[in-house]
């Protein structure tokens, strides 16, 4: 893992004889970005997801692999990104809408997290 985005598995560990380098995989952050929101981590993984948003490119859209300058790699674009990228958004969206809003300025009837 690098910088809240997950490699699939370590090429140094267990190299698969591909030349190049390996990407994070997309799909795999998505699931990180999950587990840490039902581990109750949920600020940590609402960053995460905002964070992993800003690599699809101008239509929302994902590759299989996001480079360490957020370049697209892989595959382009990846339904099982995208399948990962949904379910992480509802999973996400349903836990936080249980945390209850805390309010921080009472006279201006504001609430936040």
């Amino acid at each position: 893992m690098v910088d809240s985005l997950v490699y699939r598995y370590n090429p140094e560990a267990a190299p698969d004889g591909l030349a190049g380098n390996e990407g994070t995989f997309s799909m795999c952050t998505f699931w990180y970005v999950e587990a840490m929101a039902q581990a109750g981590h949920l600020e940590q993984a609402r960053y995460a997801f905002e964070k992993m948003l800003t690599y699809g490119n101008h239509l929302g859209l994902f590759s299989e692999e996001t480079g360490l300058t957020g370049q697209q790699l892989g595959n382009f674009p990846q339904a099982f990104s995208h399948l990962a990228m949904a379910g992480t958004a509802i999973r996400l969206d349903r836990l936080l809408d249980e945390v209850p809003m805390v309010p921080l300025f009472h006279d201006l009837g504001r609430w936040e997290l």
